[in-house]
Order: C-alpha cells, then sequence, then structure tokens
C-alpha cells in the first residue's frame, strides 16, 4: 500500500495536469436519442450543478441510447480521452430488460463505492415505495496513468435528481436527509481531482476537519 503522503503528493501533480474540474454528464435513453421527445435528464443535471458549484467546471454532455456496449463506451471515453473527473448518469437503472446501464458501469469500473446507491435508496424512499426498485450504483474508473474517475447512476427523472443530488431539506432549510452531492468534493479530493466549491444554501459539501 502507497504511505499516506506519498498518495497526497500523486493527488497534487495529477491536480497540476488537469486544473479545471471537468464533469461527463450521460444521459441513457432511447426515444430520447432517436429524438422521439426531447430529453430532460441533461438539463436537470446541467441546472442543479451550476447552481449547486461555484468553482471552475467544464461540462461534457453526451445523449446515446440503452444499448449496454454504448453505455460501456461512453464512460470510457469520458472517462479516458475527455479526462472526465465525476461522470454522472441518467436513466436505464429499472428493473425492465432496457435497463442496462448499472451493469456497464460496473463492468467499466475498477471499485464499487456502494454507500451512493444506498443513500440514493433512502432519499427515494421518502417518497415513493418503488424506489426499492431502482438499481443505481457508482464506481471508481482508475487509471494506470493516475487519472481516476468518480462514475454515478442517478434516476431519471428530473425532480428525483435534484432530491437526490441535493437530499431533503424542512422548511427552514435544515438538512433532513442528505443528498449524495455533499460527500463527492471530498470524495474527490481523495482521487486527486481538481477542488470542487459548493454554495452552502444549496448543497454544504462535507470535509473532514485536518487532523492537528
Amino acid at each position: 500500500m502507497m504511505p499516506k503522503h506519498k498518495s497526497l503528493e500523486k493527488a497534487k501533480a495529477i491536480k497540476a495536469i488537469n486544473p479545471v474540474l471537468r464533469i461527463g454528464l450521460l444521459s441513457v435513453s432511447d426515444r430520447a436519442s432517436q429524438g422521439i421527445y426531447e430529453d430532460k435528464g441533461l438539463p436537470a443535471l446541467r441546472s442543479w450543478l451550476s447552481r449547486a458549484i461555484t468553482s471552475p467546471v467544464q461540462f461534457v454532455e453526451r445523449l446515446i441510447p440503452d444499448e449496454r456496449t454504448i453505455i460501456e463506451s461512453s464512460l470510457g471515453e469520458l472517462s479516458d480521452q475527455s479526462r472526465c473527473h465525476l461522470i454522472l448518469t441518467t436513466g436505464g437503472t429499472g428493473p425492465a430488460r432496457r435497463d442496462l446501464t448499472p451493469e456497464a458501469t460496473l463492468a467499466v469500473g475498477t471499485r464499487e463505492m456502494p454507500g451512493f446507491g444506498e443513500q440514493m435508496r433512502q432519499i427515494s424512499l421518502r417518497f415513493v415505495p418503488t424506489a426499492i426498485l431502482s438499481r443505481q450504483v457508482a464506481v471508481l474508473r482508475e487509471l494506470d496513468d493516475g487519472h481516476s474517475c468518480l462514475i454515478v447512476n442517478l434516476p431519471g427523472q428530473p425532480k428525483a435528481i435534484a432530491e437526490t443530488l441535493e437530499g431533503l431539506k424542512d422548511d427552514e432549510g435544515k438538512i433532513l436527509v442528505p443528498g449524495i452531492f455533499a460527500a463527492v468534493p471530498y470524495c474527490l479530493d481523495l482521487i486527486g481531482a481538481p477542488q470542487i466549491d459548493t454554495d452552502p444554501v444549496v448543497c454544504k459539501a462535507f470535509r473532514p476537519k485536518p487532523s492537528k
């Protein structure tokens, strides 16, 4: 195992090469990709992230059909060629036979991050009992050249996307159930991505206090 100080040095070196955070947005839908109806996943993702993130960020967007090979190749391209540090997918996570986003995500990942899926279902269960049918997963894709990317599957509906990312709040803005994005900035810190700063009104990023 690499010593902690060596890991931090490697992360800093990677940040120097990739100074601006790049986020891949991948919407998976047969009908939207065919132009049968307007895609709502990409605009919903872009809108929420633009409100939540206050530091520089670049978005790389893709709209593709529910084909496992296409999903896998798109995730690989966004990570390896476009050099995204974070990829958020929307769509294709239910129990239907054409819902293959989780399988494709697991196939391209090097390590699974199960806490994201667990928390997403906890949030959604506050609204609908069918949340137990969702199969969202999250993984890390780690390359030999040091680049790492966090890939997270999100729900397909714009309202559910915002609820999952932001969490649940009471009428006074107090957090009742934390959204998953609160943990994303620190995760990206640990894998060597540029630092994310967030608007605490939308989503307060959690980072442990430095040890003395």
